[in-house]
């Protein structure tokens, strides 16, 4: 089974988030500019979202339980470890993938259920909610290092050819 073409677009921009951070220190990582959160917490903090959608959600397991109270929405700003963090969002990633590239047209128009209520969005809505959060952050992130003094950043948009338009498959026909 091929992969749905929005979820190769998280797959990139997820990819675009790890290239814009390369050559992070753990302590550059910590570092906070007011009012912005450090780049550790960006790391942690969309670990934390794909958790609770991908795997909290859809799956009704946890991975890295407590990671919410630390970089979730609305809770105060932190400064985690960076290599923490990293760990944290490549566990998270990888069980999101189970439930991710299995993902078909019609099962992204259904809904996911929190707490016995259909959530209002579609599955493809917080897909496309999730990967537009990675790009804002990366741009936040982009943002820091070169508030830290870093050169030679890369550009972005990067290599479009991980993730070439392609048309949604065709949905079967009733």
């Amino acid at each position: 089974m091929s992969i749905h073409p929005l979820v190769t677009q998280q797959h990139f921009a997820r990819s675009e988030f790890v290239r814009c951070l390369d050559g992070v220190s753990a302590e550059e990582g910590r570092q906070r500019f007011e009012p912005m959160n450090c780049i550790s917490w960006m790391v942690g903090h969309l670990a934390n979202q794909e958790h609770f959608y991908w795997v909290v959600l859809a799956q009704s397991r946890q991975v890295m339980p407590g990671l919410n109270d630390q970089v979730g929405y609305g809770r105060p700003a932190s400064q985690p470890p960076l290599d923490e963090m990293w760990h944290a969002w490549r566990e998270i990633t990888l069980a999101a993938d189970e439930f991710l590239e299995a993902l078909t047209t019609e099962r992204l128009l259904s809904h996911l259920y929190w707490q016995g209520k259909p959530r209002a969005e579609s599955i493809g809505t917080m897909l496309l909610r999730n990967t537009y959060h990675y790009w804002h952050h990366l741009g936040e992130a982009y943002a820091i290092r070169q508030l830290l003094g870093h050169r030679d950043l890369p550009e972005f948009v990067g290599d479009l050819s991980l993730a070439q338009y392609r048309p949604e498959p065709a949905s079967p026909s009733r």
